[in-house]
């Protein structure tokens, strides 16, 4: 069973909180995090909205679909998304900030873009917007006691987080099936940190521990789920170390929502690297090296590696990238 941390602890306890939230993830890479002041009323309304939104004819759906979207903003559907090369069974909406294309864009720079908003359900943009205002808020106030409990200021990742950070929503739906396995494949997140909310009573996210094994975590309610993505990896040396992470496709029957928030710095930001204190220095375990996953310190480049091989079809589409695999998830 994953830790459970309560945030308001922090405002008692600083010091006990903060090392109880390093060990957290130092160990698991995963845990709960209650006590984030976020109302239980706006945790039930993007939820209702994202039921709401999946509940619409594929047809009206497809009027946002990522496949117009340069900067992978928008609806894909089911089958749409590709994960260490196989196909995930999911459907889901992406979100970021709504900035212009940058002009003569290359490699990463294509990320920065408008959305793709829903015209239903009424008020989808204005409920949406609002959450991620406030799971922001929350993740930095995680990454503040992050810093400090490993030796650095409070502040030490401010700079990168403070102008035009490139965060990412996903509002997901995962159909049951009785044919497929794979909801999403087993991955790890290409930014810094995420806040996932589900759906009481889903199932199927599972977590490798360090053994190799996998285990269920369940949602616990008025929580999320926390990780700690590649960028914290690259910033303590290997310290804390990117989890590898999956969903199973529910039970035919049932499905899943749920919605991560990826809480990530300003796509030119390179994560400043933490001289880690002498007693957790030996404790590292080094940047994993990989191949087949290179981990880059600078967010964008990190980030534009996961997305295109995530999303061939946009990809090749706007970018003109032929994939090495398969062209098309479609």
């Amino acid at each position: 069973m994953l830790p459970t941390l309560d945030l308001t602890a922090a405002e008692t306890d600083g010091q006990a909180f903060r090392t109880a939230l390093r060990e957290a993830a130092h160990q698991h890479g995963f845990f709960y995090l209650g006590g984030h002041g976020i109302a239980p009323a706006q945790i039930d309304g993007v939820l209702r909205l994202a039921r709401e939104f999946f509940g619409l004819p594929n047809a009206e759906k497809a009027r946002i679909s990522q496949l117009d979207s340069p900067a992978f903003r928008g609806y894909s559907r089911l089958g749409g998304e590709l994960t260490n090369g196989l196909v995930d069974w999911r459907e889901q909406i992406d979100i970021g900030p709504d900035r212009p294309v940058v002009d003569g864009a290359h490699g990463y720079w294509n990320l920065q873009g408008p959305n793709l908003w829903p015209q239903r359900p009424t008020g989808f943009r204005e409920a949406f917007e609002g959450w991620i205002a406030a799971v922001s808020e929350v993740g930095v106030r995680l990454l503040r006691h992050w810093s400090a409990s490993l030796g650095a200021p409070a502040g030490y990742f401010d700079d990168a987080f403070t102008d035009r950070p490139a965060t990412l929503l996903k509002v997901v739906r995962y159909p049951g099936s009785d044919d497929r396995d794979q909801g999403v494949g087993a991955h790890k997140d290409s930014g810094v940190l995420t806040l996932l909310l589900v759906e009481p009573d889903s199932e199927g996210l599972q977590v490798e521990t360090l053994d190799g094994t996998w285990v269920d975590v369940p949602p616990k309610p008025g929580a999320f789920i926390v990780n700690i993505g590649e960028l914290l990896e690259v910033a303590t040396g290997g310290y804390l170390r990117a989890t590898r992470h999956r969903v199973r496709a529910p039970r035919p029957g049932t499905d899943r929502v749920s919605i991560p928030f990826f809480l990530n710095p300003a796509l030119d930001a390179t994560i400043p690297i933490i001289e880690l204190p002498p007693e957790l220095a030996a404790l590292s375990r080094g940047v994993e090296a990989d191949p087949d996953n290179p981990i880059f310190s600078t967010y964008g480049e990190n980030a534009w590696k996961s997305r295109v091989r995530a999303h061939p079809d946009v990809a090749q589409r706007h970018h003109g990238i032929t994939p090495l695999g398969p062209a098309s998830a479609y």
